[in-house]
């Protein structure tokens, strides 16, 4: 079971609509949906939301660390609820999947991402659940900071928000960590419409 999701951004107007907060854009979708209100909470370094369900308490996480020290605001919730690492599922934004996708990945490595090391190293283990949220390449690797700290174009931003929407329809599957069955849902493609069916043919006057 998933007790606390956590989007990975960082704070502050400037940094709003770029691709390295899609995370935040992920959590902040996921409060609405479950009509939670994300509050600053210092403890934790963070805004944070508590949801009560039949489950228990499911917390939503945005630390407010910046970036390379997400971990700190990680951390700090999780060992004061005494929450597993098993029990986090870390949304972020991804380089290797285009805008559109999104893949569900339980341990491994950090693949350069700031958040992830940071949380890697304060949780001590590297295994924990990720919502890698597709952003795109730039091409070249000395571009991906300035890349990740741009605003994505309207098409990919659009497709990114469309990815988070199809999410929400795979939440309960998430945070049971049906993780399989969450993923079909996810990568799941809308039914084709049908072809018209031909009128039949009308006799001759």
């Amino acid at each position: 079971m998933i007790r606390l999701l956590v989007g990975l951004g960082n704070p502050g107007a400037e940094y709003e609509g770029t691709n390295h907060n899609a995370g935040f854009w992920w959590v902040d979708a996921v409060a609405r949906e479950l009509k939670a209100n994300l509050v600053p909470e210092r403890s934790y370094f963070g805004l944070v939301a508590r949801v009560n369900r039949q489950e228990g308490p499911l917390w939503l996480l945005e630390p407010q660390t910046y970036m390379n020290l997400s971990g700190k605001s990680v951390a700090a919730l999780a060992r004061f609820f005494k929450i597993a690492p098993n029990e986090v599922l870390v949304a972020h934004d991804e380089l290797d999947l285009l805008p559109g996708q999104a893949k569900i990945k339980f341990g491994g490595g950090h693949a350069g991402h700031n958040g992830l090391r940071d949380i890697h190293a304060q949780l001590g283990t590297p295994d924990y659940w990720r919502l890698r949220l597709g952003i795109g390449h730039p091409g070249v690797k000395a571009e991906v900071v300035d890349y990740v700290l741009r605003k994505p174009k309207p098409d990919a931003r659009d497709a990114i928000h469309d990815t988070i929407q199809r999410t929400l329809h795979a939440l309960d599957l998430l945070l049971a960590a049906d993780m399989e069955r969450a993923m079909m849902k996810i990568n799941a493609k809308p039914p084709r419409p049908k072809p018209p069916r031909p009128e039949p043919a009308k006799p001759d006057a």
